[in-house]
This record gives structure tokens, C-alpha cells and sequence, in this order.
């Protein structure tokens, strides 16, 4: 019998491969934890309705995260608990990332909204969310009365890492900056992380936290491993990831997240 009752994962370069595929041998890994009673959820810095290609085939029952918790729904998208970023801080980040020369996107409801469609990246989150974006000349007050989370995308990781240090500092109280990609930094709403999904979902299934695995790759997951009892980091994280987990598993382009299930919960 396994000593964990519930597993929760991040899903880019943790859960999918690097061109966002589930492989047939993680459908396997999580449909063998269903067999065995044990619950699995996802969190992702994705907006929920970026989610909504894995809910089918991963049979989701439990509620999962977007916006890195800012956001935490139902299999069917109705909202557990939503959070947004006060709009004072939303206009400073997106000021911020504009003096950087980044052009940011912002995620509003069910939209994201781009004011350079030939940006960097919008290609592959259009991909990824399987939804296009809204581009529009401004930003307007109503953008920011309502904005659950910001991206800044670019391909200059060094200068993300930067951008994401200066962001802590000055939004410091008032929103919270991490990267979810080396080149992509996330603002969200104050007190928001990973870690929310982990005590929610801790209180609905009734486990202890002891009995709660988790698995990620970037340094957004990090309080989710701080919250759960055991964390797994995939071979593909950063170093200050896999330092701060127990356990390292192959990377998520090696079926990273399935052989972790089968060794660590499964104990095969």
C-alpha cells in the first residue's frame, strides 16, 4: 500500500514534454493512481481554460490550479476560489516589463490580451492554451480592473531572470513575481503560489500533508514542495529546484513524471 494519498503536478516541462504532449505511459501512471484510490491533481501557471485539453484523459476529479493557484476550479471550470492582481501593481508590472523592452500579456477572464501579436513566444502559447489571443492597441482600466495574471515572455532568459528580481522587490507585498520558464516571468496576486492547491486540496480530500506528493521543475513550485511531504524534482529543473527536493526523477522528455509515480507511489 503506498504512503501517499494524493499526488499533485505542475504540468510545463513537468507533466507534458517539451512540445506539450502527454505521453500514453503518464495517461498509464495517472489512471493506475485512480485504480488505487489515490487522488491526482495538476497546478499551473496555464489559466484554467488552458487546462482543459488534459481533463479528459486524465479523468480529473479533484480541483486543480491555474495561475500558479491564483485560480482554483472544478473539472468542469466552475471556480473554487479566484484571486486577482490589485490593479496598481498590475499597471506597475506591465510599466516595468515595457522599460525592459518585453512585451507583456495579460490574462483577463477568458482571454489573454497582447498588444504585439509578433512578440516573442506568442506562437508557443498559442500552442499551449490552445486558444489565440485577443490583440488590442492599449491596455485599458477594465484590462486591469480584472487581471489574473501577467506574463512577461522572452527570449533573453537572462534578462527575464533580472526583470523577475526587480519585479519582487518593487511589487513586494502587493504581487508576486517567479519564473515559470526561464523565459517567462509570472506576476499573480499577493500571497498566491502553488502552495494554496496543496492546503486546499489537503483539507477537501482529508489527508495530511505527509501523504501528499508533488512534482515540479521551476522555481514557482517551490512552496508547493514546502507544503507537500515529499517533492519530486524532474531532471530537466533548475538547480535551485532540484536542491530543494528529496527525489529527482528523468526529465519530463524522458517520461520523467511516470517513472517517478511508478517508483515513488506505486513502489515498483
Amino acid at each position: 500500500m503506498s504512503r501517499f494519498s494524493l499526488v499533485i503536478s505542475d504540468v510545463d516541462g513537468t507533466l507534458v514534454t517539451h512540445d506539450k504532449r502527454l505521453t500514453p505511459r503518464a495517461i498509464a501512471a495517472v489512471e493506475r493512481l485512480h485504480a488505487n484510490g489515490i487522488g491526482f491533481s495538476i497546478c499551473s501557471s496555464r489559466p484554467p481554460f488552458g487546462l482543459r485539453m488534459l481533463i479528459e484523459p486524465l479523468r480529473l476529479q479533484l480541483p486543480f490550479g491555474g495561475y500558479n493557484a491564483g485560480a482554483i476550479v472544478e473539472p468542469d471550470l466552475s471556480v473554487v476560489e479566484r484571486k486577482l492582481i490589485p490593479p496598481d501593481a498590475a499597471r506597475e508590472a506591465v510599466r516595468l516589463f515595457q522599460q525592459h523592452r518585453i512585451d507583456c500579456w495579460l490574462f483577463v477572464g477568458n482571454e489573454w490580451v497582447i498588444l504585439n501579436p509578433g512578440g516573442d513566444h506568442v506562437g508557443r502559447e498559442t500552442h499551449t492554451v490552445q486558444t489565440p489571443p485577443t490583440v488590442v492597441a492599449e491596455f485599458t482600466d477594465a484590462h486591469f480592473a480584472a487581471v489574473g495574471k501577467i506574463v512577461g515572455p522572452s527570449e533573453d532568459h537572462d534578462r527575464i531572470a533580472r526583470v523577475t528580481e526587480l519585479l519582487q522587490t518593487v511589487l513586494a507585498g502587493r504581487a508576486n513575481a517567479a519564473r515559470s520558464q526561464p523565459y517567462y516571468c509570472d506576476v499573480i496576486p499577493p500571497g498566491i503560489d502553488k502552495g494554496r492547491l496543496v492546503e486546499l486540496l489537503a483539507a477537501r480530500v482529508g489527508v495530511p500533508r505527509s501523504e501528499i506528493l508533488v512534482l515540479g521543475d521551476m522555481e514557482n513550485d517551490l512552496e508547493m514542495f514546502r507544503k507537500a511531504g515529499f517533492a519530486v524534482a524532474m531532471g530537466n529543473a533548475t538547480d535551485a529546484v532540484k536542491a530543494a527536493a528529496p527525489a529527482v526523477t528523468l526529465s519530463n522528455d524522458e517520461d520523467g513524471f511516470a517513472a517517478a509515480i511508478e517508483r515513488y507511489v506505486l513502489e515498483e
